[in-house]
């Protein structure tokens, strides 16, 4: 409540100044300031920078404006959610500002742009971003204090978009901020989904999905553009004619058809001149209500069309364990990636005369399997609608398309069964046929007689039912193919695609994948960027090699007290999300021990828990050993439909339970199990962070991108040789790295000799011990056993990712882990050079490397 003010004296009455009250405004109505408010307004005011007086003026007018005209509502009776949306919407405007001047400057120039394809985004909350990237934060956070509101608690009102669920989709984000920041021109793609993966809860340590309504309170960063709105033709069959003239083509009839209407989300890149933006396309019938129906009284019936085309942008990822499932999710990829290039189409004929010069004008990124039905897309588009020849339609596909892999599972490379194809996308299978055989025919050249090597680098796949491998579509449609860390590319083209790289040479390219040092330093560490900007200079966010500073500070005793009490108050703030998310008290001054991806079994969260039960079992039965206190950290999402990831969950968080309840542990280990993990949790949990767990199994991790935004953020890593880790460790080294495990080359002798998960066991009692003991009544006492099939995985189901192999070599790492950190000058010069040398780790790095090595686009700052 707002402190009672003593009453002013009492003046005449003609002097008084008071707001007439037929007409109200915004500056003569005194604004209340709860004590709260007033103690961060003084605070910001003596924290942050000097700020111009008349920027913060011009940015608290500007709220009050849209807080009236646009939401219709004063400062007494606005809703946090109100001073949200005002602020963005004040925020907005500058952006706009630019937007158009980017996009007005683009058209005149005519210039080359990238156009990236990607079924998700992971953009978090935009709000804080962009203060950030217009150097907007200290502006608002000074014009909202003097409106009596905090800036952070009117952050948390946004929700983070639900328009991703992991490392892919974050990717994506960073790499259109990163196109922005450079100045690249360039449009994302994706879907705009109405629903996100879904929010995560726990219901007796178990995993309970429910809806994502992310667009509940509606999106002040969302602009729709129906006069951009495109059809797509779905279903139907195929009828091929020939004119008078002997011209041959094919068309579509009795289609079913779906009409994408786009929204457009502004990206405004870091002190940068340009903004592009990200275009979502949502799905509408093309005829909406069907008003026969509606008078013969069939109500249902009238709109039926309309729902079920609207399903198609209705969730991210629908489960595709049924045939449904998986014609829908064939559906959403035809549906945004026709969308798409339609209108790439649309807007390169609008400034080109013809499609010849295509390929000088445009870039496609596709952005792993989901889009790369768009090579037979791009194909019907030019030969049956544009009239162009094959070989014409073909030259330019390939000279305008390139393909990044994100994986190395096989079962996560997307294929597709004929009949569904058939029934779903019937031209596109034709021209898909078409394809692989004149495909086949170079193959045939390179390897005359190698019938093997046909099946292995055919787009179809042999098989009752035969199916489209939509990798090798992609493949055969690039002119480049990258993977994503050098360890993946070497294995991709070594393991995965050894044909296509032999048959092709110089196709396959590595772009290490990077991190947005604008998100993750700048906007979710705002100490340690100041302590950066004291140390670096201004500008290392857009020249990470600038942090090389920090380095020759690392072991002066003075620098490390800083950066150590930056850790222990991001730690202090993450302990009181903890308490208030789960409800569990942890020490700011333990370990904190951070997993935070996927839940898959290759990221071997599992290998954690049983080091956990290592750890409580040594405590419990050593009660005079000297002990590192420890705080486990979880955070990760499971398929709906993965019922062994679900188990994995179920298994820590009844683990932990038991574990914090216990009075004999002495709070010398915490294990907590964070729910709903999302963009907006890891900008808290990162930040706060020691010890970065990157365990996946060799050669299974094609990068990671938590690794670099741990290690950016002065959390050491614990991990296995796999992924980015590989180059983490080559650039930090060998001091400032825990590695463990069997290598690439360890995994595959391994398997080769025959793996015995069992004679593991035998040879190791205490690890034995441990899966007893997960099997036991200890931690389900209401049902033993209840935990067994993460247990059985790991010994009756073969340990599939090396989890037993790797334990011992996992629990020395630990050790090594444990006793570092109690050497307080240790720990923070190996935190502190972390940080100093993760330069390689950007985002603007990767993407300079694709604007180089594969796009060949360059920057167009805009004028100002």
């Amino acid at each position: 409540m707002p402190k009672k003010k003593k009453p002013a004296p009492k003046k005449p009455a003609a002097k008084r100044r008071a707001a007439p009250r037929s007409k109200p405004t915004a500056k003569a109505r005194p604004v209340k300031k709860p004590a709260r408010a007033a103690r961060a307004a003084r605070a910001a005011r003596a924290a942050a920078p000097a700020v111009a007086p008349d920027r913060v003026a011009a940015f608290r007018e500007a709220i009050l404006r849209h807080l009236k005209s646009t939401f219709a509502r004063d400062p007494v009776t606005a809703t946090r959610n109100d001073w949200w949306s005002a602020t963005c919407m004040a925020v907005r405007d500058q952006i706009l500002e630019r937007y158009i001047d980017t996009q007005s400057e683009h058209a005149g120039q005519n210039v080359r742009r990238v156009y990236y394809l990607s079924l998700e985004y992971l953009m978090g909350r935009v709000l804080s971003n962009n203060l950030v990237n217009l150097g907007l934060r200290d502006v608002a956070s000074h014009a909202l204090a003097e409106l009596g509101q905090e800036l952070e608690t009117i952050a948390d009102e946004e929700a983070d978009m639900g328009l991703g669920n992991g490392g892919l989709g974050r990717l994506a984000a960073c790499f259109l901020d990163s196109l922005a920041t450079m100045d690249i021109p360039a449009i994302g793609y994706g879907i705009h989904y109405e629903f996100g993966l879904f929010r995560q809860t726990f219901a007796q340590g178990r995993q309970v999905e429910v809806a994502d309504n992310w667009l509940a309170n509606n999106n002040p960063w969302l602009i729709r553009r129906p006069n951009f709105r495109v059809t797509v033709p779905l279903y139907g069959r195929v009828e091929h004619v020939t004119d008078d003239r002997g011209n041959h083509s094919a068309a579509l009839r009795d289609t079913k058809d779906l009409l994408g209407v786009p929204w457009d989300i502004p990206i405004a890149g870091f002190a940068a001149s340009s903004v592009n933006f990200l275009r979502l396309w949502e799905s509408k019938a093309a005829s909406e209500f069907d008003f026969r129906a509606f008078d013969r009284g069939s109500y249902v019936d009238a709109v039926r069309e309309r729902n079920t085309s609207e399903t198609v942008s209705k969730v991210l990822y629908p489960n595709d364990s049924t045939e449904s499932g998986k014609e829908l999710r064939l559906v959403q990829q035809i549906f945004f990636v026709s969308c798409s290039l339609q209108d790439i189409l649309r807007r390169h004929l609008r400034l080109n005369r013809g499609l010849d010069t295509l390929p000088a004008k445009v870039a496609i990124q596709l952005n792993d399997t989901h889009p790369a039905i768009a090579v037979a897309e791009l194909m019907r588009l030019l030969v049956d609608v544009e009239r162009l020849t094959w070989d014409d339609a073909w030259g330019i596909c390939t000279r305008v398309f390139s393909y990044t892999n994100h994986t190395l599972l096989p079962e996560a490379l997307e294929t597709w069964s004929v009949p569904l194809f058939e029934k779903v996308l019937p031209r596109h299978l034709e021209i898909i046929y078409e394809i692989n055989r004149r495909h086949l025919e170079e193959v045939g050249r390179f390897w005359p007689g190698d019938d093997a090597r046909k099946a292995e680098l055919s787009i179809i796949q042999e098989g009752s039912p035969k199916r489209v491998r939509m990798a090798h579509l992609a493949v055969v449609g690039s002119h480049h193919v990258n993977g994503v860390a050098e360890l993946h590319t070497r294995l991709l083209r070594a393991h995965l695609f050894p044909g296509f790289n032999e048959l092709w040479d110089g196709k396959f390219v590595n772009v290490t994948n990077g991190v947005t040092p604008r998100r993750w330093v700048r906007g979710c560490n705002p100490e340690l960027a100041r302590l950066c900007d004291e140390v670096a200079g201004a500008g290392w966010e857009t020249d990470l090699t600038r942090l090389r500073a920090l380095d020759e500070l690392a072991d002066r005793p003075a620098f490390q007290d800083r950066f150590l009490a930056v850790k222990r108050d991001n730690k202090v703030r993450l302990a009181a999300r903890i308490r208030e998310l789960v409800g569990v008290e942890v020490s700011p001054d333990a370990l904190f021990d951070v997993q935070i991806k996927r839940l898959h079994e290759y990221k071997r969260q599992h290998l954690n828990l049983l080091h956990i039960l290592h750890l409580y079992r040594r405590i419990l039965n050593e009660p005079e050993t000297r002990f590192t206190p420890r705080v486990c950290i979880f955070g990760a999402k499971a398929a709906p439909g993965y019922a062994l990831a679900k188990h994995i969950i179920h298994a820590i968080n009844r683990v932990a339970a038991v574990i914090n309840a216990d009075p004999r542990v002495r709070g010398l280990l915490k294990v907590v199990f964070l729910p709903d993990y999302r963009v907006s949790l890891a900008e808290r949990i990162i930040p706060a962070a020691d010890l970065s767990e990157q365990i996946s199994t060799a050669g299974k991790e094609a990068s990671g991108t938590g690794n670099m935004k741990l290690a950016l953020n002065g959390a050491v890593t614990i991990g296995t040789l796999d992924g980015a880790n590989v180059e983490i460790h080559e650039e930090v080294g060998d001091e400032n790295i825990f590695i463990f495990g069997l290598e690439v080359e360890d995994v595959a002798e391994l398997w080769r000799r025959g793996y015995s998960p069992r004679a593991v066991l035998e040879a190791d009692p205490e690890l034995a011990t441990l899966i007893d003991w997960l099997r036991s009544d200890t931690f389900t006492p209401e049902q033993p056993g209840l935990l067994s099939p993460v247990a059985d995985s790991l010994v009756d189901g073969g340990d599939p990712y090396l989890c037993l192999a790797d334990f011992r070599s996992y629990v020395a790492a630990q050790d090594k882990a444990a006793e570092a950190f109690l050497d307080r000058r240790r720990w923070a010069a190996m935190a502190i050079r972390n940080v100093a040398r993760c330069a390689k780790f950007s985002s603007d790095r990767s993407i300079g490397d694709y604007a180089r090595m594969i796009w060949k686009t360059r920057s167009h700052p805009v004028p100002r």
